[in-house]
């Protein structure tokens, strides 16, 4: 029996999760813990994810899988999800995370010196951590296995199940889900996409993307400290 647990919090991008979790929850013998602050219902995008355990209540995990979304930058900064992410890493085999969730583990002190992969726009802001950004799409360093922007949190399950049951599990999962993607753009990565898209999407993301800056990079001067 392995025991996952995935902590949310307020501004999670829900695909984070619900891609890793619906192939991790096809694990035989997996206990898949959808936790949160005083197991508060979390709100994302429109959906609200209820009846979740309460994050401080949970003694101990296998593995710890981190979502991310803009709302991590409040959660760094909250002391009491900080704690909960040491304390329960502190007896985990395996740490884990998708998009900016690498910004999470990064803050909890949990990356230094290991390199690690996160939404590309936000990428840098792991070095403030003594982290290394990686622009692999899933990024593996010891215990430590990250997956880059919120879909590659799939590609990132897939490479866990594999390490965790077998490359044949991970196909099996692969193909009961039918995961056979056919992009019809290739406008995923920054390098790849038109230049009027990338920088359409860069300007919708400056505003968050300033504010993030200012407050990791006081919490990393402040862990540095």
């Amino acid at each position: 029996m392995i025991t996952v647990v995935i902590p949310l919090y307020e501004g999670v991008t829900h695909l984070d999760f619900t891609g890793p979790h619906q192939f991790l929850s096809i694990l035989p013998d997996a206990d898949i813990i959808v936790a949160s602050l005083d197991g508060a219902p979390i709100t994302s995008h429109g959906l609200t994810f209820s009846a979740l355990a309460d994050l401080e209540t949970i003694e101990r995990c296998d593995l710890l899988c981190i979502p991310g979304g803009t709302g991590c930058v409040a959660a760094i900064e909250n002391t009491r999800f900080l704690t909960a992410i040491r304390r329960l890493a502190d007896g985990a085999q395996h740490l884990s995370s998708v998009c900016t969730g690498s910004l999470i583990l990064a803050a909890a002190g949990l990356l230094a010196g290991r390199r690690a992969a996160c939404h590309w726009a936000w990428r840098d802001l792991l070095s403030g951590f003594g982290a290394i950004p990686d622009d692999a799409r899933v990024v593996r360093d010891g215990n430590v296995i990250t997956g880059g922007g919120v879909t590659a949190g799939i590609d990132f399950a897939l490479a866990l199940i594999a390490q965790l049951r077998g490359a044949d599990a991970a196909q099996f999962i692969q193909l009961l889900l039918e995961y056979a993607p056919e992009p019809p753009f290739d406008a995923g990565l920054p390098e790849t996409a038109p230049p009027l898209v990338r920088e359409a999407v860069l300007a919708r993301m400056a505003p968050t993307l300033a504010d993030a800056r200012q407050r990791i990079g006081h919490v990393a001067r402040q862990l540095r400290a």
